[in-house]
């Protein structure tokens, strides 16, 4: 027997969590009610790497959809929360609208701010008081372990620097010489480091090596569809395109 829900025109928030509840009562669905925080976790992630894909293609329809997802999995962990009485989604909705408030006291306070730089630093000193960090070494612990290690990697090299040390693009990229130095000697060791230091050079210059690094292969998947492409109008095989092709194209789509 079906569960009774009048479907309407428009949802709000209590909507999609009763309907989470619903898929997780007994009545509901058997995968839903299987799930934990752990068999979703990848999902979680899928889908937010799918609202930025939409972002970055600038595809407001499918920015619409993927924003859904990213929501249903917020519900889901919450729902997941609230069937243990841990927490329950005004609480999770309280405690971000209070971090909001705390760490805007230009807007809902009466602190005054010179601009975009005073705003940040205000932020992070907010953020370590109200965590209670005592040592710089838990802001680089804080910095999660699940990001893509590119992005990690520069996120430790910022908050490192913030803590007082000094780097400069030019420490950066003697390092990384030497490590490269070593890598075409034979010494494997050292290409971790050489993509430690090129992130930290990348911090320095103001760039991204993560959107960089995703940027380039998006090049390089154009390059090769281009030159199959091309070796395929002329009857040959992909096999045939030589590395340099492929470097050449991908420098001409730049």
């Amino acid at each position: 027997m079906a569960v009774f829900f009048v479907p309407k025109e428009r949802y709000d928030l209590a909507d999609l969590r009763r309907i989470v509840s619903i898929l997780r009562s007994e009545e509901g669905c058997p995968w839903d009610r299987e799930q934990t925080h752990e068999s979703i976790r990848s999902d979680f992630i899928e889908e937010v790497y799918e609202a930025v894909d939409a972002i970055d293609c600038k595809d407001t329809d499918s920015l619409e959809e993927e924003l859904g997802d990213v929501l249903l999995q917020v519900v889901f962990h919450t729902v997941i929360e609230e069937e243990q009485s841990h927490f329950t989604m005004e609480d999770v909705i309280t405690g971000v609208c209070e971090k909001m408030i705390l760490r805007h006291p230009h807007v809902f306070a009466d602190q005054k701010v010179s601009g975009t730089e005073e705003v940040l630093e205000n932020w992070e000193e907010i953020k370590n008081r109200s965590k209670g960090t005592k040592t710089a070494a838990e802001t680089l612990r804080r910095v999660p372990s699940c990001y893509p290690a590119l992005m990690r990697g520069q996120k430790l090299i910022k908050r490192a620097e913030k803590a007082g040390i000094s780097f400069s693009k030019d420490f950066f990229l003697s390092r990384a010489e030497e490590c490269f130095s070593k890598l075409k000697s034979g010494e494997e060791g050292d290409f971790a480091s050489l993509l430690l230091f090129l992130c930290g050079y990348a911090h320095e210059a103001g760039l991204s090596a993560e959107l960089l690094l995703s940027e380039e292969n998006k090049r390089f998947i154009e390059a090769f569809e281009q030159a199959e492409r091309t070796v395929t109008e002329s009857g040959k095989e992909i096999s045939s395109v030589s590395p340099d092709t492929l470097v050449e194209l991908d420098v001409h789509l730049r």
